[in-house]
């Protein structure tokens, strides 16, 4: 059990946040900064490059030579100064506008494509066929098919654009009939077709168009093979990598790939072995598939083995330890790394965030942004769930505001659910509701909050503004909701709650919502109706709390038998698990029932079963402290006890926490 100390009321947790955000905005503005302390990232971005540096009287004389340069500043991603170079021209011919709407396109930017390809003089198959492209893959085949039906003339290349675009938005039939009508087609034309055919799951029409192809270069045998393996089909995948009259390193990847991928990893040990030549990405794919497979050890084996470690192959090996718990062996690795990426440091933050100590995941989230390394949502979300005092919430959430990740709905759920963890349920709601965009998980989450603190009325309340938002609510939704009447006392609502998780949503009820039903009806007083519940619900979802909900009825109503019978049921469910006899011989106690008590014990004596020791952990000055049942070991142990026995005690008895007899204390 933790124990929190009181927070601030009023919300001033979460106005706090966004001043100390204030604050660090101020502290960290350009006005503040040199030009050598800025952020990689921040120089990355205003820092000219040599490919701005152009003067069009003393360099460049003729338009083949704007045009060149044009194509070669887009190639660098520097697109306002390839603009410059275009608005510079004296002169400029069909190339020079069909360069400068291609460098728009290759660098997203299709709104200004279009208002230059508008502004064209005089059109050209290839920009047009830019366009066509363009248009398809941001979805607008509208447009795409306007500009190919006024195209005088086509080639193979907007023919394939069209069809693709078809493919990828699923409309399979239209692109078959523009295959169909394709004059010429070409091996990618059909390449097109066959893995448009696989992606919208038509793997047998993929297969029977591949067997037509009048000529199959290595590119289209690894596209059927690669369909093959995305649908997880590896067995007709490796017949037909066995039948390949010649493969690449591609070839050979993406089958060892797909068998990692789909847990397969002797074969895909075995095709390693075999394969001719290895390139970094070969290394990379065997390291980070044995390591999702939680082979961690043959995973770094491969990795010491790597002629060429790059970045993808350390980070796949970090991960995995992470993922292991092994964070001496990540810690160890990510120091080696001679270059680390935002990958990277997520990685690491989130490793000890996971395992702990939760301090190092700070304290790397620290050594990050001196790194100027700028966080992404990932890193912050790993850091607000690694935060255990409300000091380093409020520091995360500025560091949220600060890097203007405020708005983020998923941080956002986060920072509910944080605060909420702290005790601070009124930051929880400004938080929530100061989030414009709220999925599932941010009602949720609020519904959470209010459900775990008592406050029923205001969860079910939120509940209800989730369903008329149009909000669909999960299974983890109605943990919430029911949790929320069981402690409220609503067992009508209650149960007309559970009946609509199959009824009304569609979902299957979970061991969790048994569990909740349960209670629910265990704390009204309805035992024999839970203990029926128990004895109806499927065996499979009986589980260990569902059980200790019932037990909890029992001993809450003094029903020595259901005690009796649902906690040999539970010590039967995990006979070496300390929960179930602990919670049976504590019920007893609390009943009275020495006798009993004194059989459980012994029975736990017999069987060698070892109680792991209960503990409150609290926060001082920012420091947490922990106190394990019977531990006597904190030098002012004396005080302790004394405020204990003399003060704690008697209030809690007052308030109703405690009844005559205090037994679980001890």
């Amino acid at each position: 059990m933790k124990v929190t100390k009181p927070v601030l009321s009023g919300c001033r947790s979460y106005h706090l946040s966004k001043l100390i955000a204030n604050l660090v905005c101020f502290i960290h503005s350009d006005a503040s900064f040199s030009p050598d302390a800025k952020p990689k990232w921040w120089r990355e971005i205003t820092q000219s490059s040599n490919h701005g540096d152009f003067d069009a009287n003393s360099t460049w004389s003729d338009a083949y030579g704007f045009n060149l340069k044009i194509a070669d500043l887009g190639r660098c991603r520097k697109v306002e100064e390839a603009r410059m170079v275009f608005d510079g021209m004296s002169q400029r011919d069909t190339v020079s506008y069909t360069s400068m709407i291609t460098v728009y396109l290759k660098n997203g930017d299709l709104q200004r494509a279009e208002r230059l390809f508008r502004a064209m003089p005089t059109r050209s198959v290839v920009a047009e066929s830019a366009m066509i492209d363009g248009y398809a893959k941001a979805n607008r085949l509208e447009d795409a098919q306007r500009i190919f039906d006024e195209m005088p003339e086509r080639n193979v290349f907007s023919w394939t654009s069209l069809i693709s675009g078809y493919l990828r938005m699923g409309r399979v039939e239209e692109a078959r009939q523009l295959f169909n009508q394709m004059p010429v087609k070409n091996t990618v034309s059909w390449t097109t077709m066959v893995m448009g055919y696989a992606r919208n799951g038509l793997i047998g029409d993929a297969r029977v168009l591949f067997d037509q192809m009048p000529m199959k270069n290595v590119i289209a045998w690894t596209a059927m093979i690669k369909s093959y393996v995305e649908n997880h089909h590896l067995d007709e995948a490796r017949k037909l990598f066995n039948e390949m009259p010649q493969r690449n390193m591609y070839s050979w990847n993406i089958m060892i790939s797909g068998y990692l991928d789909n847990g397969r990893v002797s074969e895909a040990i075995e095709l390693f072995k075999l394969m001719p030549q290895k390139n970094t990405i070969s290394w990379t794919i065997m390291v980070s598939g044995l390591a999702r497979n939680g082979l961690t050890k043959d995973a770094r084996d491969h990795f010491d083995q790597m002629p060429i470690k790059d970045i993808a192959a350390w980070n796949a090996m970090i991960t995995a330890y992470a993922d292991n718990g092994s964070m001496t062996k990540a810690s160890e690795l990510f120091n080696l790394m001679p270059e680390r990426n935002i990958v990277t440091w997520n990685a690491i933050v989130d490793g000890y965030a996971k395992n702990g100590p939760e301090e190092e995941a700070l304290k790397h989230l620290v050594l990050m942004l001196r790194t100027c390394y700028r966080p992404n949502e990932a890193t912050i979300t790993s850091v607000l769930t690694a935060c255990s005092s409300m000091l380093e919430l409020m520091q995360a959430h500025a560091l949220v505001i600060s890097l203007g990740f405020e708005h983020e709905t998923s941080l956002t759920n986060a920072l509910v659910t944080m605060y909420s963890r702290c005790g601070d349920v009124d930051s929880s709601r400004m938080a929530f509701e100061d989030l414009g965009s709220k999925d599932v998980v941010s009602w949720t989450a609020m519904i959470l909050a209010y459900s775990n603190h008592g406050y029923g009325n205001h969860a079910l309340e939120v509940f209800g503004r989730m369903l008329r938002s149009g909000a669909k609510p999960d299974e983890i939704t109605f943990v919430g909701v029911l949790s929320a009447c069981s402690h409220a006392g609503f067992v009508e609502k209650g149960l007309r709650l559970f009946d609509s998780i199959g009824h009304v949503y569609g979902l299957e009820p979970k061991a969790e919502h048994y569990s909740c039903l349960v209670d629910l009806l265990g704390r009204a007083g309805y035992v024999a109706e839970a203990l029926r519940v128990v004895n109806q619900m499927p065996p499979s979802k009986r589980d260990e709390a569902v059980l200790g909900a019932l037990l909890g009825a029992g001993k809450l109503h003094g029903d020595v038998e259901v005690v009796r019978q649902i906690g040999e049921k539970l010590i039967e469910l995990e006979p070496t698990s300390s929960g179930g006899y602990v919670l049976l011989a504590n019920t007893y106690a609390a009943l009275g029932k020495w006798d009993d008590f004194a059989l459980v014990r012994k029975k736990m004596k017999e069987r060698n079963v070892k109680k792991v020791p209960g503990f409150s952990q609290i926060e001082v000055r920012n420091k947490s402290r922990v106190f394990f049942v019977g531990d006597r070991s904190h030098p002012q142990v004396k005080e302790i006890y004394a405020m204990l026995l003399e003060t704690l005690l008697p209030q809690m008895k007052e308030m109703g926490y405690l009844k005559d007899n205090p037994s679980g204390l001890v």
